[in-house]
């Protein structure tokens, strides 16, 4: 937590050096008035320690809250300022820079009861240290057990899914119920952001599954989309075949040719595809497979006969 008491023991070299200046002067003056030794150091000590106590100094992010015989004086600073000893006092240096406070909410319970711990950040400035310093006993931690209170509100207001997926959102209403709590102290809430949502292990494996099995729901739709799909252009495929036959014979010796020049192996092809091709693709089929005509009169029906094979070594 950030210290903002005065330390009375922090004193700059100027007070101490106008103090030693102004000591040993009254203790010469006493001394060439013939005062005794002892009076004139203890003259001159006390001097020293009056001046060394009036000055006092802020750095330039801090003001310093006077106050005289209890009452308010108004703030000093930044820099040099002088009090009047035993009368004056430095209640608070209020630091007026951004500050950063963390704060947290355990085993709280969403609107769906789920039980979470949630981390946070807040980003806060003192922009009134008058209000800041009179209206509250102890801004640092009223700010904290605020922030605390406001984020415990917030999550029993919202289910799990809106904690994890809408944190932007979360830390925005915190950020304006802490401001319209601590608008009366002078503190300003610049921002506040969720840092982290803890959930249970249990709870999050059975997500996980979830997560999991939604997936391959997900996957399965697209899987049966595409199938109807292609029903749909196999459909359209067929309309077009069934209205041209040169076509679908055309299709059918790729098909074929395909098959045997791909894999190289035997293919038995049912009589209905044999008596589709015709005789020009019958010659290319039986080319590739490895058979020559006889005679090839034209006009004529050529004899096919198989290639010679190679003679058997005894």
């Amino acid at each position: 937590m950030t210290r903002h008491s005065p330390n009375e023991t922090r004193y700059s070299i100027a007070a101490l050096a106008a103090g030693a200046i102004a000591g040993a002067g009254v203790a010469g003056a006493l001394y060439l008035l013939g005062a005794p030794l002892p009076l004139v150091a203890m003259a001159g000590v006390g001097v020293w320690m009056f001046f060394a106590a009036s000055i006092k100094y802020t750095d330039q992010w801090e003001r310093a809250v006077l106050m005289r015989l209890g009452r308010y004086r108004g703030l000093r600073g930044p820099g040099y300022f002088g009090i009047v000893p035993i009368l004056d006092r430095v209640a608070y240096v209020i630091d007026q820079r951004i500050r950063t406070t963390a704060f947290g909410a355990e085993s709280c319970l969403t609107r769906d009861t789920v039980p979470v711990n949630v981390d946070a950040i807040a980003f806060w400035i003192v922009r009134d240290a008058e209000r800041a310093a009179l209206e509250v006993q102890d801004y640092d931690e009223a700010v904290i057990l605020s922030a605390q209170t406001a984020l415990r509100d917030a999550i029993g207001k919202h289910d799990l899914a809106e904690l994890i997926q809408s944190r932007v959102e979360l830390g925005h209403g915190l950020k304006v119920a802490l401001e319209e709590k601590m608008k009366n102290w002078g503190i300003q809430v610049q921002s506040v952001e969720i840092r982290d949502v803890i959930i249970p292990a249990a709870l999050e494996d059975a997500m996980s599954r979830q997560a999991q099995a939604e997936r391959e729901r997900q996957a399965r739709i697209i899987l049966g989309t595409a199938e109807t799909e292609i029903a749909h252009k196999f459909v359209e495929a067929a309309d077009a075949y069934r209205d041209h036959p040169a076509a679908m014979n055309l299709r059918a010796m790729n098909m074929l040719y395909e098959s045997i020049v791909k894999r190289g192996s035997l293919m038995v092809v049912p009589s209905g595809l044999a008596d589709s091709l015709n005789v020009p693709s019958l010659m290319g089929l039986m080319g590739a497979a490895g058979h020559v005509p006889k005679n090839g009169a034209v006009g004529e029906t050529p004899e096919f006969v198989p290639a010679p094979s190679p003679p058997r070594v005894a």
